[in-house]
């Protein structure tokens, strides 16, 4: 997969599924592989989740662990860490706690397996992200949990790898539609500089109007989820800031209030829309934006789901290669039959 070649140039990675089972952890321990074997940058490796478990705790499937290749360090809960299948020095222990205990930061002297159990918050692993850039780590690969897509906001990680497949459904047809729909939010266009650089200024939370001078206005409103029939949101201008989560409602109610509405959120992981939703908001005229946008380097598919079907894996890849506009890989497949088929 040549995308890895892209990864060593970022300070930071995530690695996200859109369900459980698209095949993170074999796309996490191919990006290892290859970047142990290309010897380019020093590497360190997390989990927002627990990831190297040996069997799946929802099917009770059969999972791959984490392979750690030596000279790497890893960050893990205490916990986890007794249970290494390597030889490894103890670099740092984090006095904040986890349900496993502490966090600890070793690095591997020997390759071997791991499992993983990192900060449960962004802003744990964004405190962790700077501390292992200050320690002079080139790139920080961080492994999700399920449908955690907060991870791969550009506030939080330089770059993403995201994860789809069988899991997400049965049907080539309605999985790239699910896949191509992220994407999209994923590929949301940022407002013009000066709007952002505004908007940028100061961290903001709760609804804002821009006026007429471009300057952003506080509407007095915490939250989307507060608003109701007789807020009136356009008093200032007809383009809006959302400091935090947005909802299908807002859109819909944004529907109803004439065209040319514009809508700014921090990033596509604020969004908890529909592509339904969205269709409506842009059919009545509205614009959705993004202050800062998120650099998607790979796409990766998984053709099998727990439950035991399989799909194409040709067409599954082809499918979403054409409806995204960027290269689709089978991991599993890679995986089993070598570097050769990269």
């Amino acid at each position: 997969m040549p995308f890895v070649e892209a990864i060593t140039k970022r300070r930071s990675l995530s690695i996200v599924g859109l369900e459980k089972n698209t095949g993170k952890t074999v796309c996490l321990n191919y990006i290892l592989r290859r970047l142990d074997e290309m010897a380019k940058v020093s590497v360190s490796v997390t989990s927002i989740g627990v990831d190297g478990e040996q069997v799946d705790s929802v099917f009770a499937t059969a999972k791959p662990e984490v392979r750690i290749y030596r000279g790497m360090r890893f960050v893990t809960s205490e916990g986890h860490y007794v249970g290494r299948r390597l030889l490894s020095c103890l670099v740092d222990v984090d006095s904040n706690r986890t349900a496993m205990g502490r966090l600890v930061t070793a690095e591997a002297l020997s390759s071997g397996e791991v499992i993983l159990s990192g900060p449960s918050s962004n802003i744990g692993l964004q405190r962790l992200l700077a501390r292992e850039r200050a320690n002079g780590v080139g790139l920080t690969i961080v492994d999700g949990a399920l449908s955690r897509l907060s991870l791969a906001s550009p506030a939080v990680t330089e770059a993403m790898v995201l994860a789809t497949g069988a899991a997400v459904s049965p049907s080539i047809n309605e999985l790239v539609r699910k896949t191509v729909f992220v994407k999209r939010l994923v590929d949301l266009p940022q407002p013009e500089p000066s709007l952002r650089n505004a908007l940028s200024a100061e961290s903001r939370r709760g609804l804002w109007a821009v006026d007429a001078d471009g300057l952003p206005r506080d509407l007095g409103i915490q939250s989307a989820l507060l608003i109701n029939a007789d807020t009136d949101l356009l008093r200032y201008g007809k383009t809006l800031y959302v400091g935090g989560a947005v909802s299908g409602t807002l859109l819909s109610r944004l529907s109803t209030l004439g065209r040319g509405i514009a809508l700014v959120v921090d990033d596509f992981t604020k969004l908890f829309i529909t592509p339904e939703a969205l269709l409506s908001f842009e059919r009545a005229g509205g614009r959705l934006f993004a202050l800062q946008k998120s650099n998607l380097v790979a796409l990766t598919v998984n053709p099998t789901s727990p439950q035991g079907y399989l799909l194409d894996s040709h067409r599954l890849c082809d499918a979403l290669s054409e409806a995204t506009g960027i290269p689709a890989y089978d991991v599993m497949k890679i995986e089993r039959f070598g570097n050769h088929l990269t």
